[in-house]
């Protein structure tokens, strides 16, 4: 018998070591696991989000929130903070154009952003003038001033009620803005006179909130609203039919609800004597005619004018106390008396709505009061009883876009219940 060769001996010998080590190496081998090594897990955390205010890192400064105080002003509040005097007569000079530091206003809102250190010197001024907006000075060695908005999300809410004394009454009562009354008399200023409004008339409206995160900060734009007055329905549907354009209010029919004549040189207040050829005068105790409206408000309440024109007279004279004179066109004029001060001159061009002087008692009065004469044609006329000519109506072309709109509206304010404050 012929004997295995030696090389094909030390063959196999070779084979069986290997497989022997490969089977000691599997076995030894951990198992493999589903869970993620914990240095694994740290590597692959994102980092924290740094928190923002205004649009800058809030954690890399010192933040500090204040209000502005009466008589103070943008260079004494950035003298605290180590701001140094050629800067701030700069920054006077680059805010022409962006933002006018005249018009910063006690009670509003201000945030400094500081050096984190013992020095805090700021680096950056933030001006809020209201809610939503806001104006950054940029303090750093590259002098810029720029405004912002905070991010806003708007709802839509209804509110509704019974009147109980006046409309801001009513609405404070409810516990619903009363600046929504005051958005609700500025719609109906031409078609109802809210210092005859009584028990038994009523209000729906829709209207839009403006929040930031879930805090309510402003009111928008009422959208439709329906006011009961003498068991009268007057609709308000707000439409624009141009963007270019702002939108105005429109009756059913499409006709707008501005008029050439507001009902009223106040915004709230109540008639305590009526234009009458006939009246016992309080002061000169007599008969006599009182061919003018007075309307009864606290002494410095604003008095505006009811249509636009230009101010033939304002000046001061023994019975009319301070008075202004208004001349519209060649049909109008109006006259307001016994103001406390005058906040218009002569020869100056006043829109519908401007304050041009404030209630008072002087002259032949007795009380703080308005006394709103009227004359059409160069002839003295009750005004609560004036038909006043409107502005311009929906166009043709708008309106089958408003009368779907209009529908819609109406929907909604018939689901309101009455007394309903959301």
């Amino acid at each position: 018998m012929q004997r295995p060769h030696l090389s094909t001996t030390c063959f196999y010998l070779l084979i069986t070591l290997v497989v022997a080590l490969a089977s000691c190496t599997d076995s030894q081998a951990p198992a493999k696991s589903n869970t993620l090594d914990p240095l694994a897990k740290v590597a692959n955390t994102p980092p924290p989000v740094s928190q923002r205010k205004f649009g800058l890192p809030v954690d890399s400064f010192t933040v500090i929130e204040k209000t502005i105080e009466r008589n103070e002003f943008l260079a004494n509040i950035l003298e605290l903070y180590q701001v140094d005097d050629p800067t701030i007569a700069l920054l006077a000079i680059k805010s022409k154009g962006v933002f006018d530091i005249r018009n910063i206003r006690a009670g509003n809102q201000y945030t400094v952003f500081c050096t984190k250190d013992s020095l805090q010197k700021a680096l950056y001024f933030v001006y809020q003038p209201n809610a939503i907006d806001y104006v950054v000075y940029d303090l750093r060695d590259s002098i810029s001033i720029y405004t912002g908005k905070r991010t806003v999300t708007t709802r839509t809410l209804t509110a509704s009620g019974k009147i109980e004394g006046s409309l801001y009454e009513t609405f404070k009562k409810a516990g619903a803005d009363p600046g929504l009354a005051m958005k609700l008399a500025d719609i109906y200023a031409w078609s109802i006179d809210f210092y005859s409004i009584h028990e038994g008339d009523w209000f729906k409206v829709v209207y839009e909130q403006q929040y930031i995160k879930e805090e309510p900060v402003e009111l928008g734009t009422i959208r439709s609203a329906v006011f009961s007055h003498d068991n009268e329905p007057f609709y308000a549907f707000y439409f624009q039919s141009d963007s270019t354009q702002p939108g105005e209010y429109y009756d059913e029919q499409g006709k707008t609800l501005r008029r050439f004549f507001l009902k009223a040189p106040l915004k709230f207040s109540h008639i305590t004597s009526r234009f009458t050829m006939r009246r016992f005068h309080p002061v000169q105790k007599r008969w006599k005619a009182h061919l003018g409206t007075d309307y009864a408000a606290h002494t410095g309440t604003p008095i505006i004018a009811t249509g636009g024109g230009v101010v033939v007279e304002s000046a001061f004279s023994r019975f009319n106390g301070n008075y202004v004179k208004i001349r519209h066109n060649n049909t109008y004029t109006t006259q307001y008396l016994h103001m406390s001060r005058r906040a218009s001159k002569k020869g100056q061009h006043v829109r519908q709505g401007q304050v041009i002087g404030y209630v008072g008692s002087t002259g032949l009065a007795t009380g703080p009061h308005v006394c709103y004469r009227f004359w059409k044609n160069n002839k003295q006329v009750d005004p609560l009883r004036q038909k006043f000519p409107s502005a311009e109506p929906i166009s043709q072309s708008s309106l089958p876009v408003f009368d779907q709109y209009k529908q819609e509206q109406r929907q909604q304010l018939e689901t309101i219940k009455i007394e309903a404050i959301q």
